[in-house]
C-alpha cells in the first residue's frame, strides 16, 4: 500500500513537470497576477482542520495541497496520500478545500497550496494544533490536618500546548500560587504550589485549582479539595436572662466549637456536681432552671474536651429578689430626680449672677492717663498725675 501511494505521488510530480514543459512551449498559459490565496488554521487536538486554497481567475490549471513533509495530499480532486483522515471537501477550477479529521500534534506545520501555472505559484498556510490540558490533580493534602500545620498543595496538569495557566481559589476568592512550567516533547507540564498554615477557619474550606487554556472553549478544567482541620475546643456560656429573679425560668447554653466535636459537655457548680437535679435539668449542652431561688446562687462551669485539648467557661449566677429589685428601682428614680433639680437651680444662679456683673461693669482710667490728657510735656504730665492722685486721696477720705 505504501508502494502504491509513493507511485501516485511520483506520477503527480511527473505531471507537474510536464505542465512546466508544456508551459515553456506555449501550450499552458499563465495568467498575470494570479496567486493562490490561503489562511492559517488553528485547531484543537482531536478536532478537524479545513484547508482552503482559492484563486480568483483560473483557466483550468490544477491546484494541489501538500503537507509539511512535501507529500502531495490532493492534486485537484485526485487523492494522492492514503490517509483516511484526509478528505476532499470541494474541488473546482478556483478552489481546493480538504479536511483533516482527528488532528494530532504531529499534523502541525506548514502546508503548501500550488497553482501549476508557469512558473508554479505557491502559498503557505500554517496549521497550529492546540494541545488540550488534562484534568488537574491536587497533591499534598493530609486528612485531617491539625491546626497550626504547614502544608503545601500542588496542582499539576499535563499535555497542554501552549502551556496552560493554573489558578487557585479559596472558596470563591482567588489566591496566588507559585507556577512551574516544564516542556515534555511538544506539550507542557504545568505545576502550581500553594503553601498554607492551616487554622480552624480553614476547616471545611474548598481549595480549587483551575486550568485556563485557549483549547478549553466550553469550561475550564478544575479539581477541588475540601480541607478537614482538627482543633481543640473553645467554650462560652450564653444565658436567657440578663437579670435573673426568683421564680423565673433560666436557660444556660454551653456553646463549644471543636473538631472532633466535644460532645458531651460537663456542668458543675462551685467545683462540684450539680446539687438539685430536679430543678436543674441537663439536656445536651443546655442547663435549665425551672424555677430560680436564692440557693441557686454560685459559679457554674461548663467544660468540653476532645483528643486535642480541653476548654471551659464560667457563669456567675446571682438570683435577685423581685420585691427588693423594685424598691431599689424606686430609690434610684428619686435620687435621680433630686440631682436633676439641684443641677437646674445651680445653672439658674450662675446665669443671674453673670447678668448682674455685666450691668455694673465700669470703665476705669489710670491716674497717669488722666494727668497726661492736657500736659504739654512729660514733666507736666507727671505733676498732673501726682496732683490727681492726691485729689483722689482727698476724695477718698471725704467719702469715708
Amino acid at each position: 500500500m505504501k508502494l502504491k501511494s509513493h507511485l501516485i505521488f511520483t506520477l503527480y510530480t511527473i505531471y507537474g513537470i510536464l505542465l512546466k514543459v508544456m508551459a515553456s512551449k506555449g501550450k499552458v498559459r499563465a495568467i498575470s497576477g494570479q496567486y493562490p490565496l490561503v489562511q492559517n488554521v488553528t485547531v484543537t487536538e482531536g478536532g478537524t482542520a479545513n484547508l482552503t486554497c482559492r484563486v480568483e481567475f483560473n483557466d483550468n490549471t490544477s491546484l494541489q495541497w501538500s503537507n509539511p513533509a512535501q507529500q502531495t495530499l490532493f492534486f485537484g480532486d485526485k487523492k494522492a496520500l492514503r490517509d483516511n483522515r484526509i478528505e476532499l471537501v470541494r474541488a473546482t477550477s478556483s478552489e481546493l478545500t480538504i479536511s483533516i479529521s482527528d488532528v494530532t500534534l504531529s499534523d502541525e506545520g506548514m502546508y503548501t497550496c500550488s497553482l501549476f501555472t508557469m512558473p508554479v505559484r505557491t502559498a503557505k498556510a500554517y496549521l497550529t494544533v492546540l494541545g488540550v490540558p488534562e484534568k488537574p490533580e491536587i497533591d499534598g493534602l493530609t486528612k485531617p490536618a491539625m491546626e497550626g500545620d504547614h502544608i503545601t498543595l500542588t496542582c499539576i496538569t499535563q499535555g497542554s500546548k501552549p502551556a496552560a495557566d493554573l489558578r487557585w481559589f479559596r472558596n470563591e476568592k482567588e489566591v496566588k500560587g507559585a507556577k512551574e512550567v516544564n516542556a515534555s516533547g511538544k506539550t507542557f507540564t504545568v505545576r502550581s504550589s500553594l503553601q498554607l498554615q492551616v487554622d480552624r477557619n480553614d476547616d471545611g474550606v474548598a481549595y480549587t485549582c483551575r486550568v485556563d487554556h485557549v483549547a478549553l472553549t466550553q469550561a475550564p478544567q478544575q479539581a477541588t479539595e475540601v480541607l478537614e482541620v482538627h482543633y481543640a475546643p473553645r467554650v462560652e456560656i450564653t444565658h436567657s436572662l440578663a437579670v435573673p429573679q426568683e421564680g423565673q425560668y433560666l436557660k444556660l447554653e454551653c456553646v463549644s466549637k471543636g473538631n472532633p466535636s466535644p460532645d458531651p459537655v460537663m456542668w458543675t457548680k462551685d467545683g462540684s456536681e450539680l446539687p438539685d437535679l430536679d430543678r436543674m435539668i441537663v439536656e445536651g449542652r443546655e442547663l435549665t432552671f425551672t424555677s430560680l431561688n436564692k440557693t441557686d446562687n454560685g459559679t457554674y462551669r461548663c467544660e468540653a474536651s476532645n483528643h486535642l485539648g480541653t476548654s471551659s467557661a464560667e457563669y456567675v449566677l446571682y438570683v435577685y429578689d423581685p420585691n427588693a429589685l423594685g424598691q431599689h428601682g424606686t430609690d434610684h428614680a428619686l435620687i435621680g430626680g433630686v440631682v436633676a433639680v439641684v443641677v437646674f437651680v445651680t445653672l439658674c444662679l450662675i446665669i443671674v449672677l453673670g447678668r448682674y456683673l455685666a450691668r455694673h461693669k465700669g470703665t476705669y482710667l489710670t491716674n497717669e492717663a488722666k494727668g497726661a490728657d492736657d500736659a504739654p510735656d512729660a514733666d507736666t504730665a507727671i505733676i498732673n498725675a501726682e496732683g490727681n492722685h492726691a485729689h483722689a486721696e482727698e476724695k477718698k477720705e471725704y467719702f469715708i
